[in-house]
C-alpha cells in the first residue's frame, strides 16, 4: 500500500468507501504503486458486503495530471502500458458497486477516462478534462474509445480523445461525461452525499439496475486489452519517440 492512495470510510457516509488520490505535490500523478493500491482497494470493496458504494476523490484543485512522468517514460522504454495499469483498468471496469467520483481542477489522461466508468460524477466549475493521447503519438485507453462515443456521441468523443481538445466542466456535463457541476467547496460534500444515498438503497435491486444500464462488461474488458496492445505498439514507434523527445524538451 502507498500513502499516495488513501482508503477512507467516512462516518458521514455509511456504506461508502473512498479511494483518494493523495499526491498533491505532483498533481496526483499516478505511479505504478498507486495503480496497484487502487486495484487492491477495488477488489477488497467488491468482497466487502459493508461497502455499498465506492468514491474516487482527488485533492483540492487537482484530481489527477495523469500518469507519473518517470513511470510513463519507463513504459515508453519498455514498450508496454504496465501490468499495474491494465490490472487497475480491469478492476475498475468490473467493480460491482456503484462508482461515484468528485473532480476539482485538472483531470488529464487517466484523470479523465476513469470517470467514463463512474455512474455519477460531480465536477467543480474550474475542472478541465483533457486527454493528450494523440499529441504523444499514443492511443486512447481505459476502453474510452468504446465508452466515450456512447456517452458523448462521435464528434465530441473525437474532439476529446483524438483532437485532444479540453472540455470545461460545463461542456463535459453537456456531453454526458459529468452529472453535475458544483462550486469547488461543494465537490466532496455532494459526491459523498450522492454515494451515501446509493449506499442506502436496496443493494440487490441497485446492482441489477446498474448492470442493466451498463450492459455487457465483456465488451469493455475486450476493448481495454485491444487498446493496451495498440498503446504498447505505438510506444515503440518512431513517431512516439519523437513526440516524447519534444515533450521532454518543452519540460
Amino acid at each position: 500500500m502507498t500513502d499516495h492512495i488513501l482508503i477512507e470510510r467516512p462516518e458521514n457516509a455509511p456504506g461508502v468507501m473512498v479511494i483518494r488520490l493523495n499526491r498533491p505535490d505532483k498533481k496526483n500523478a499516478i505511479t505504478r504503486a498507486m495503480y496497484q493500491a487502487m486495484t487492491d482497494a477495488l477488489t477488497a470493496g467488491d468482497a466487502d458486503e459493508a461497502v455499498r458504494a465506492t468514491v474516487f476523490l482527488g485533492s483540492e484543485g487537482c484530481f489527477s495530471a495523469g500518469n507519473d512522468l518517470n513511470d510513463f517514460m519507463a513504459f515508453a522504454m519498455g514498450g508496454t502500458m504496465g501490468r499495474e495499469v491494465i490490472d487497475f483498468l480491469h478492476a475498475l471496469a468490473a467493480h460491482g458497486k456503484p462508482l461515484v467520483s468528485g473532480v476539482d481542477g485538472l483531470a488529464i489522461g487517466i484523470g479523465t477516462t476513469i470517470h467514463l466508468h463512474c455512474d455519477l460524477t460531480y465536477a467543480s466549475i474550474r475542472t478541465e478534462f483533457r486527454t493528450p493521447f494523440v499529441d504523444l503519438a499514443l492511443v486512447p485507453e481505459a476502453a474510452s474509445s468504446l465508452l466515450a462515443p456512447r456517452l458523448m456521441g462521435h464528434q465530441r468523443a473525437f474532439a476529446l480523445l483524438a483532437a485532444g481538445d479540453g472540455f470545461s466542466a460545463t461542456a463535459a456535463r453537456d456531453a454526458g461525461l459529468v452529472y453535475a457541476v458544483v462550486e469547488p467547496r461543494a465537490v466532496e460534500e455532494q459526491t459523498l452525499a450522492a454515494a451515501a444515498r446509493l449506499a442506502a438503497k436496496p443493494p440487490k435491486a441497485l446492482a441489477i439496475a446498474r448492470n442493466l444500464i451498463r450492459g455487457d462488461r465483456g465488451e469493455v474488458a475486450t476493448r481495454i486489452d485491444e487498446e493496451a496492445g495498440l498503446f504498447a505498439a505505438q510506444l515503440k514507434s518512431p513517431e512516439a519517440r519523437a513526440a516524447f523527445e519534444a515533450f521532454m524538451a518543452r519540460r
